[in-house]
């Protein structure tokens, strides 16, 4: 199958008003979806940085108890990349849009167990290790979620905008985060910390049952992607079983460790300037009183984050991706050197700052890498190429960052003196990232019919 082989959609003809109608309807169920989703995920980080090391893990000391919740919260990830192989080898081989149904699906049953939970205080042990079963679910419906998502956007999207419609998705994940901060703040408010404690805590998980109804009824109105229907098509004349795992490690070897290489600078900002940012000021730089102040910042943070996605996805149509990426990984490893001390000064609009600039940074890597990552793999095996690329990293970088964080920072009576060991920590990750776009090739404008599998 060509490179250049393109649909009439793909060439964006003009008088196409159905192809533009259908894309918007594919984006919006994109993005309703994985904002449900990723309100789900991120829901726990905010809580376990919030309440979580206290309900379930009481007998430790604060910090102690937070890098325990922190470890539950790891776990997650650890299990996104199993999630990635089963959705992805399924969604390479019967459809994007099943299995995009089935992750959110799994998600909901998920989050929604969570808030019924009982703590530490009610049965000891069994708490934490059921919060843990949630949170490994969790993980496993959100590996599969992400790939599928961005690429039900890209493969129905024409080649010229691809970077602005695969963005949405992208900007679904701040949406979900502002969904889950935006709960949280509210609660915290208008509840005092014992009430929040007691069970205002488990109303956003129970929430999530109405998002996760309304985020299926949205996806079961889509079509298939089109490109993945010609893929298909070919695939069935061939004789060979079609294993994508294997041929994406088998084709794909530097791309899969490109997209790795990608992801830290991208992903560990991401958990530095949001979930690690709230322990930072309620345990080492303030007070527990804190807790609404560093909401309200991360509600106001998530809204320009949403806003700035598209905007940066549709630039990469211009100027290209590797460009908006290196300006990103570069940018992150600068600012952590000055995010901390302003959100130690406790002034309101100081780490209002901090949260905004550092999240629009993490937008120039965020909102072009949908696009970079589908255009890396071929039709075939994207969905799995893809999703391992972008889950395996997830387990060095996101998974690891709270706890790396919480480990550097130190005992909470040091205060704020072992900062630059975090920033040191996060240039590190930059570096990886910028070597691997260095690495990586342009994509931009390139066609997603190319694939080295059907080739053979």
């Amino acid at each position: 199958m060509s490179t250049e082989t393109t649909s009439a959609a793909g060439r964006g003809a003009p008088g196409t008003e159905p192809e533009r109608t259908s894309i918007v309807k594919v984006v919006f169920a994109s993005l309703i979806g994985t904002a449900v989703e990723w309100y789900d995920f991120f829901l726990y980080g905010s809580a376990a940085a919030l309440v979580f090391g206290t309900l379930f893990f009481p007998e430790s000391e604060p910090a102690t108890a937070t890098l325990l919740a922190f470890g539950t919260y790891a776990l997650g990830f650890v299990a996104r990349p199993l999630g990635g192989i089963v959705f992805g080898h399924f969604g390479d081989k019967v459809g994007r849009k099943k299995m995009l149904v089935a992750s959110l699906f799994l998600m909901g049953i998920a989050t929604f167990a969570i808030g019924l939970l009982p703590t530490y205080a009610s049965i000891g042990v069994a708490a934490p290790l059921l919060l843990l079963t949630c949170r490994l679910l969790q993980g496993f419906a959100v590996g599969g979620e992400w790939g599928g998502a961005v690429l039900m956007a890209a493969e129905h999207g024409d080649d010229s905008q691809r970077g602005f419609w695969s963005s949405w998705p992208q900007a679904g994940v701040a949406l979900g985060n502002l969904f889950a901060t935006g709960v949280l703040w509210v609660l915290a408010a208008v509840q005092s910390d014992a009430a929040f404690e007691s069970w205002g805590w488990r109303v956003p998980f129970l929430l999530s049952a109405v998002l996760v109804g309304v985020g299926l009824w949205v996806r079961l109105s889509i079509e298939e992607s089109p490109v993945f229907a010609e893929a298909k098509a070919e695939l069935a004349t061939k004789e060979t079983p079609h294993l994508p795992l294997v041929e994406v490690f088998r084709k794909y070897p530097k791309e899969v460790l490109v997209a790795m290489g990608m992801r830290m600078a991208e992903n560990i900002s991401y958990y530095l300037f949001t979930i690690i940012s709230i322990s930072f000021l309620t345990i080492y730089a303030g007070t527990a009183d804190d807790k609404s102040l560093i909401l309200k910042a991360l509600l106001i943070g998530s809204v320009v984050h949403f806003v700035t996605i598209p905007l940066v996805g549709a630039l990469s149509d211009r100027v290209g991706r590797r460009p908006l990426y290196l300006v990103g990984a570069v940018g992150v490893a600068a600012w952590s050197w000055v995010f901390f001390d302003l959100i130690a000064s406790r002034s309101e609009g100081k780490i209002i700052l901090a949260i905004v600039v550092g999240l629009v940074l993490h937008a120039l890597m965020y909102a072009p890498q949908a696009a970079f990552f589908s255009e890396l793999f071929g039709t075939s095996v994207r969905y799995t190429g893809a999703s391992v690329g972008y889950q395996l990293a997830s387990i060095f970088a996101g998974a690891l960052a709270p706890i790396i964080a919480i480990e550097l920072l130190g005992d909470a009576s040091a205060g704020v003196s072992n900062v630059p060991k975090v920033a040191i920590y996060m240039t590190i990750a930059s570096a990886i990232t910028i070597i691997a776009v260095l690495v990586a090739q342009e994509t931009k404008a390139s066609s997603l019919r190319h694939d080295r599998v059907l080739q053979d």
